[in-house]
Parts: structure tokens; sequence; C-alpha cells
């Protein structure tokens, strides 16, 4: 390809909130430079000059980033390059320098062979059409043409000094780290290296093959060396990032995973304490518990659809103060900018457990205890799975049954709630089910079962 002459993506790789594809398959150096060429055209037609471009710890992440940064700078933007670190550093660069918009080099959780990018429209969540607008203006070389420049500002440090911000003193606590090799790897050892107490640190070294174990707290394997540094070394809780930095994983002392859903109850105390009636916004994943929870102390709880962009943008248009999901998502808007950030909610967690008296296994401990499957992911076509979502909607419809679809379909029974919804992010389908009793849970999984197989997909093994 010659650069600037027009350009079409693969079909796969434009998604509902960001960009993600295969290097050398389905992504090249040819896209990344289409993509920063066709984004910095958009910033220069709505009068923006300036964009903030960070990349994570993969091997390919330079050469994409040095590819984005040329197509930004031929449409004469002023490209302010970031540095190696998680994506919240460069959501935090684009906020602390009011830059016009910015790009994340980054291929979040997936396999090692994958990249992307996510996008900021000044300070706003950049997905959906906006994404989809971007292989249009590349497939017409719609361009905007200048001669732009790029400098370097690293942000690293001032990263870490803001997220230190919102830390206060409290007890003394004994945590495990593990960053999972990836790009959060140096901002969380510069975070426990001035937070009080004692902390071990794992798998610090940013690391683009992940040696250690995948970079997913959602998967409890990835989460097995974490617990067992928890166990052996008698620590108060264990905090597991993801690839870059946006999603965080929890154990107690007891070597207990507490999922997004039971975190938000925590963080959701603290907000409400110092703002009574406060919004917060869970995804459809979440268990019935936290919307329960979340009224009780007197906030009121709004489920929404899955994807950091969709939250944020819901965030921005109710004013809620908190948002989480499943995935281990985390925003704040209560003292920060309200997007998603893994270290960021580990300090307001470490902040919170300081001052309280019990421990986050007494609080697991405390709450109703329903049975529920965690996030189950089983494979499905790119091309497909969009499609099973709308039959089983269908045959949902004519069978009565009562349905939330916000986002997939979220099934409501006298024994609790089945969920199936598609990935944004990979060719998978997404299930959970939650129920009062094990035969209810039973029930609701052999209902998601049937619903899945009516499509000719294989079902989860649950």
């Amino acid at each position: 390809m010659t650069r600037g002459s027009a350009h079409s993506f693969d079909g796969t790789i434009l998604r509902e909130y960001d960009i993600r594809g295969v290097v050398g398959d389905t992504l090249t150096g040819d896209d990344a430079y289409a993509i920063g060429r066709a984004f910095g055209s958009e910033i220069v037609r709505t009068g923006g000059d300036t964009v903030c471009v960070g990349y994570d710890g993969r091997l390919s992440s330079p050469e994409m980033e040095q590819a984005v940064v040329d197509g930004l700078k031929d449409c004469g933007v002023e490209t302010i390059r970031v540095g190696l670190g998680p994506t919240p550093m460069l959501y935090f660069a684009v906020n602390f320098l009011s830059a016009d918009g910015g790009i994340m080099v980054s291929g979040s959780h997936n396999p090692p062979d994958y990249n992307g990018f996510k996008m900021m429209y000044v300070a706003e969540p950049f997905y959906g059409d906006d994404i989809l607008n971007l292989g249009r203006i590349a497939a017409a070389a719609d361009y905007e043409s200048g001669g732009g420049s790029d400098r370097y500002e690293p942000m690293l440090d001032r990263y870490v000094e803001r997220i230190l911000q919102d830390y206060r003193e409290g007890r003394d606590l004994k945590v495990a780290w593990d960053a999972g090799n990836g790009a959060a790897g140096e901002a969380m050892v510069q975070v426990a290296t001035q937070l009080p107490g004692e902390h071990i640190l794992l798998n610090e070294k940013v690391d683009g093959n992940f040696p250690a174990h995948h970079p997913d707290p959602t998967v409890v394997e990835n989460l097995q060396q974490l617990r067992d540094t928890v166990l052996t070394q008698d620590c108060d809780l264990g905090i597991a990032l993801d690839g870059d930095g946006d999603r965080i994983g929890v154990i107690d002392s007891e070597g207990e995973i507490l999922w997004g859903d039971q975190l938000m109850v925590v963080w959701a105390a603290d907000v409400l304490a110092a703002n009574p009636g406060a919004t917060i916004i869970a995804d459809v994943k979440a268990s019935q518990v936290l919307f329960d929870q979340v009224a009780a102390m007197g906030g009121k709880p709004l489920m929404w659809r899955t994807g950091h962009s969709l939250i944020k943008a819901k965030m921005a248009e109710t004013g809620a103060l908190l948002s989480g999901e499943m995935s281990g998502h985390i925003f704040f808007a209560d003292r920060y900018f309200g997007y998603d950030d893994a270290l960021y909610a580990a300090v307001r967690l470490l902040a919170t457990m300081a001052s309280r008296d019990d421990t986050l296994a007494d609080i697991r401990k405390s709450l109703p205890q329903l049975m529920n499957t965690p996030e189950l992911r089983f494979s499905c076509s790119e091309e497909r799975k969009f499609e099973v979502i709308d039959e089983v909607r269908e045959r949902l419809a004519a069978s009565g049954a009562e349905v939330s679809d916000i986002d997939g379909v979220r099934v409501l029974t006298d024994d609790g709630w089945w969920l199936l919804r598609s990935s944004n992010t990979q060719d998978v389908l997404v299930a959970r089910c939650e129920a009062e009793t094990a035969d209810g849970l039973e029930r609701l999984k052999a209902a998601l079962v049937e619903q899945v197989r009516a499509s000719g997909i294989k079902p989860p093994n649950f």
C-alpha cells in the first residue's frame, strides 16, 4: 500500500468500542497508519490539533505506535508520545494535557499475537459509529494533509502521583500484586513502593510474551500464582492487573476471588457515604445482589450494557459517580476522571480497607450467598455470534419469557436469571447464571444450554 492511498481494513477488526486484530494477519502496520491518518483527519476537521499516543508492552506495539504517529503527523497533527504504560495512563495524559484526542496501542488481555487501538475524542470515548467512520474515511482516502510534529512527554511519574492523591492512611495492610508482565508493571511498582504497609510484587517486568500466565484476571487459572502468594505469605489481599492495566482482579485473605460485582459493593459503600443518593452503574453480567445492596445503601442502581466506552458514555449522561463490570473494569467519577483504571481502583480499595476493621473475606461472607456461575466464554465465530443472540431473542419472545435485552438477553425466571451476550472483543459468546438454590441454578443452566444448542453452537462447559 502507498501510505495516504485508499485503504480497506479486515472486516473483523473494527469493533464496537475499539479496534482489535491478529498482527500480521488481520492487523498490520499499514492498518495502524490508516487509523492514525483517519483519526487525525477527524481531529483536524473538528478544530483540534493535538493527540496523545501511548502503547503497551506487546512485542508489536512499538512498530504500531510509530505507524499511528506517522499517520497523525501526515494530517498536520501535533502528536504527544506519552510512552509505554497502561491504557489509563493514556487517558490521564489526554485529561492532564487537555489534548484534543488520544490513541492507545494495546491488545488488552488478548493473546500475545493480538494488538489493537482504543481512542478518545477530547476526553470522551470514541466508539460505535465513530470507529466505523474511520473505515469509511480510509476506504475513500478522505484524509486531511499537513506537516505535523511529534514530541515525547513521558507521563508515568505524573500518572502515579495522581493515583496516589486519593489514598487515605489507616491500618497497614500486607498486599500481593501481580501485573502479569503487562503494561502496568512499572506503574504498579511505583504505586506499591509509595504506599504504606508491606507489598509483594509478582511479574512486574513488562514482557509481551507473558511468560508467567496470561494477563486476564477474569480467568481463575491466571489468579493461581497470586492466590498461592496471598495464602503462603499471609496477605490481607491480592491484586491482579490485566495486560493494559484497565481491569482488576482481587483475592481475599482466605484465597477466594471477589468478582467485579462483589467488589463494587465495597466501593459503592465508600462513594455513597460521601455522596448519598448517587447513581451506581453495573453491567448486565452483575449479580442482583449488587443492585439490591446499592439500593439498600440509598444509592440509585442502574443496569447497563457491557463495554468500557458504553459505560463511560452512560456515566456522562447520568452523572453516575461509580460504575463497574464483572470483568473488572471499574470507573470512578468520584474524585477521578470517570474512566476505567485498575491501579486507581486498587488504591481506592486499599484506602477503604485500611479504614475498616473488617476484612474483604468478612465482607464477602456477609453478602447474600446466591448460587452462580462465573463469566463463561465459549467459541463462536465473529460472523455468527451476533446472529445467535438475535435467534435466541426471537425464540424467547415467542415463548413469552421475561427478557431484558439491554445487552444480549438476560432472562428472568422464578429461579433467578441467565444471560447470553456476544463479546465485542473476541470471537466468543458470554454466559452467566444466578439462582437462589442449587436446583434452580441447574434449571437455569439447562435453559441456557437448550437455547445455545438450538442455534447449532456447542454450549459452555458448566
